[in-house]
């Protein structure tokens, strides 16, 4: 299996991927009261050992940050993962009324549910366009105020390539931002490709 997207192939997952994006961000304004911006989706596959240090690069090196993964299965399979800045959790518990200082249990509830919006608004936007199905686990805790660069083991994953796909989320006048990172393996890679080559040709 050749493991790279022709140009238009990987131009074509970024429209559908910018499309989906735009559906979840209407979804969190729509949540939160305030208009979201969305950066263009960066598209990836990089070998397993490289995955933590582009993740690292995406964000930013050396940031602390709290991270939420979610699996997904069906047509396609792999993690979504939405990480957020520190500051920005106090900020979007802000915007969801809490008035004090949330305790822990309440923060992760708070980071799980928006997580769960993000994930299942984007990933099932982009099967629908292209036609798929998925399923998803529910949403858990990655890793809580860790530094950018530990966040992913590549020991601990089985594939040799994984298909990066990476979208930051930003609110209008707030330090908020998240990103959503989608990682898929080889085979998901391969049944992606024939996915969107029909899209293609039916477009």
């Amino acid at each position: 299996m050749s493991q790279t997207l022709t140009s238009d192939q990987k131009d074509a997952l970024q429209e559908v991927t910018n499309i989906a994006m735009g559906q979840a961000a209407s979804t969190l304004a729509t949540i939160l009261s305030t208009f979201v911006t969305i950066s263009v989706p960066r598209i990836n596959i990089p070998e397993v050992s490289e995955i933590g240090s582009a993740i690292s690069k995406m964000v930013g090196n050396g940031k602390e940050v709290t991270a939420v993964r979610q699996s997904f299965a069906g047509h396609l399979r792999g993690e979504a993962i939405i990480i957020y800045g520190q500051e920005g959790c106090r900020d979007l518990a802000d915007l969801m009324g809490y008035d004090e200082d949330i305790d822990q249990s309440a923060e992760r509830e708070l980071l799980l549910d928006i997580a769960n919006v993000l994930i299942g608004a984007c990933l099932n936007g982009i099967a629908d366009i292209l036609q798929t199905g998925l399923t998803f686990a529910p949403p858990s805790i990655m890793a809580e105020r860790v530094i950018i660069n530990s966040l992913i083991d590549p020991t601990q994953l089985t594939w040799n390539n994984a298909l990066l796909v990476e979208v930051n989320f930003t609110l209008e006048a707030r330090n908020f931002s998240c990103h959503l990172v989608t990682l898929m393996p080889e085979d998901s890679i391969e049944r992606l490709k024939q996915a969107i080559d029909t899209f293609m040709e039916n477009f």
